[in-house]
């Protein structure tokens, strides 16, 4: 199949890109406000935590301080940990779940991590020192009902202005995809754990 913009000239191109430039510079100009973010990363496709810790590493890149504060994560130790440890003076790392719902079998257990965690996180929310704080995996813990969605509704209404928060995991509820400014659902397309038997890989899931 012929791509549409291989058949016109070098210079109807060069003015279709002209014409893009233009309407992209004026939304830029438009585009003035700063203001902190509520991030939700949501859907089964993999990659929700990936992404929020290239924000995360942005962050320190520009000097800022960040918090990471994983949900269900914690009965291993993720070797994101160990690279990010370089940045000791600028990050707060915990891990402070037991592992997958599946292993720990102890609902009562599950929900009182969960509830230490947030803990954890709502000091970081309300701290104006901390530019981003990133909440790893909550969206599983208000969909399995470890944590009430409208309590951290109540509690990120407590961050600062200019601050950040990202909410990473499946399921997330409507009430915070309506709260957030920015929602990105990842698509499972395919996986090689279900269609090829593929097990977790260093460098790829941990």
């Amino acid at each position: 199949m012929t791509n549409k913009s291989e058949t016109i000239s070098p210079e109807q191109y060069k003015q279709k890109m002209q014409r893009r430039k233009e309407v992209q510079a004026q939304r830029v100009a438009q585009a003035s406000r700063e203001k902190g973010l509520i991030i939700v990363h949501t859907g089964n496709g993999k990659g929700k935590t990936t992404a929020a810790l290239g924000m995360v590493v942005r962050s320190l890149g520009h000097g800022y301080r960040v918090a990471i504060v994983q949900f269900i994560k914690g009965a291993w130790e993720p070797a994101e940990k160990n690279v990010l440890s370089q940045w000791e003076s600028q990050l707060e790392f915990y891990a402070m779940g037991e592992g997958f719902t599946w292993e720990t079998q102890d609902r009562e257990r599950d929900i009182q991590n969960a509830e230490a965690a947030w803990k954890k996180a709502l000091a970081f929310i309300r701290n104006p020192e901390y530019h981003l704080v990133l909440l790893d995996e909550v969206n599983v813990a208000l969909k399995l009902g470890y944590l009430d969605v409208e309590h951290v509704l109540a509690g990120l209404e407590q961050k600062p202005e200019d601050s950040h928060v990202i909410l990473t995991g499946r399921g997330a509820p409507q009430k915070l995809i309506d709260k957030a400014d920015l929602v990105t659902e990842m698509t499972l397309v395919k996986h090689p754990f279900r269609e090829q038997g593929v097990k977790a890989q260093p460098g790829i899931e941990y």
